[in-house]
C-alpha cells in the first residue's frame, strides 16, 4: 500500500472576502507541482460563500463537476435552462462535456453556505453536457458506507462518466469497518468532513486527507464521532 498525507493546514487557500476557499490541490492563485491531483481527482474544494454571493456563469468543458452542500444552501443555474436548488445531503454532478455555462450562488441573503467543489477528470470526452441530482437520508451513512456516486445510472447514487465511487460515512467514536475497493488499480481518498479518524493506521483529524493506493482493502477507525468523505477513483 501507498500513501500520500495532505494535512488540513497544508491546503492552498484564498479568502475573497464573499469567498473562503480552501484547496487540496492546486486552483487559481495556488499551484504547488506535487499537489495537481490524485489520479482522476482533479480539484477537491472547500468553499464558504457569504449570503447573497456567489459564482456568475462562468464555462466548463470536459470535466466531472460534483458539488456536495454541507451547511446551507446552494443556487444552481445553467444556460441550458436548469434552475434548482442543492441543500445539504443532495448531491449534485455536472457532466460538462462539449461545454455548458452555469452560475452558483447562496440561496440565503443572509446565511453562509458551505460545500464541497469536486473535480473529476472524465474517462469520455466531449459527451453531451448534462446533470444528475439525488438526496441521500443521513441515516443512510450511521456507521456504514453510504454510495452516492457511481459510473453508471444503474447502480447507486448520481453517475458519472469516470470509473469512481464516492461515499459518505458518518461513524460513532469507536466504530470501525473496511472500505473494500470496487474496481483493481482504483486508488481511494479519505477526507475527514469533521472529527478524528485513523485510517489504515494514520491518524487524520478535520478536513485532513490522505490517499492510498496499491491496495485492496483500507481499515478505518473512527477516534471521535466521525463525518467522512471516500472517493475511489483510477489511478491515472
Amino acid at each position: 500500500m501507498k500513501t500520500v498525507l495532505h494535512p488540513a493546514d497544508s491546503r492552498g487557500h484564498a479568502n475573497h472576502g464573499w469567498l473562503d476557499s480552501y484547496h487540496t490541490f492546486s486552483f487559481g492563485g495556488y499551484h504547488d507541482p506535487a499537489r495537481m491531483h490524485f489520479g482522476a481527482l482533479r480539484v477537491l474544494n472547500d468553499d464558504t460563500v457569504a449570503g447573497g454571493r456567489g459564482f456568475g456563469a462562468h464555462p466548463h468543458d470536459n470535466m466531472e463537476i460534483v458539488s456536495i452542500p454541507l451547511e446551507g444552501t446552494l443556487e444552481h443555474q445553467d444556460n441550458a435552462g436548469h434552475h434548482g436548488l442543492i441543500r445539504p445531503g443532495d448531491v449534485q454532478v455536472m457532466s460538462a462535456g462539449t461545454g455548458i455555462a452555469h452560475s452558483e450562488k447562496n440561496h440565503s441573503s443572509a446565511e453562509q453556505v458551505r460545500f464541497l467543489q469536486i473535480w473529476l477528470f472524465p474517462d469520455q470526452r466531449n459527451v453531451a453536457p448534462r446533470y444528475d441530482q439525488q438526496h441521500f437520508a443521513a441515516e443512510g451513512r450511521h456507521n456504514q458506507f453510504q454510495q452516492v456516486l457511481s459510473p453508471s445510472p444503474d447502480d447507486a447514487g448520481v453517475w458519472v462518466h469516470q470509473q469512481a465511487w464516492f461515499h459518505r460515512a458518518d461513524f460513532e467514536a469507536g466504530f470501525a469497518a473496511d472500505y473494500q475497493l470496487k474496481k483493481s488499480g482504483n486508488g481511494l481518498y479519505v477526507f475527514v468532513l469533521e472529527g478524528a479518524a485513523t485510517v489504515a493506521g494514520q491518524p487524520l483529524q478535520r478536513r485532513d486527507g490522505l490517499g492510498l493506493w496499491e491496495t485492496e482493502t483500507v481499515t478505518i477507525h473512527a477516534d471521535s464521532a466521525t463525518q467522512l468523505l471516500l472517493m475511489e477513483v483510477p489511478m491515472l
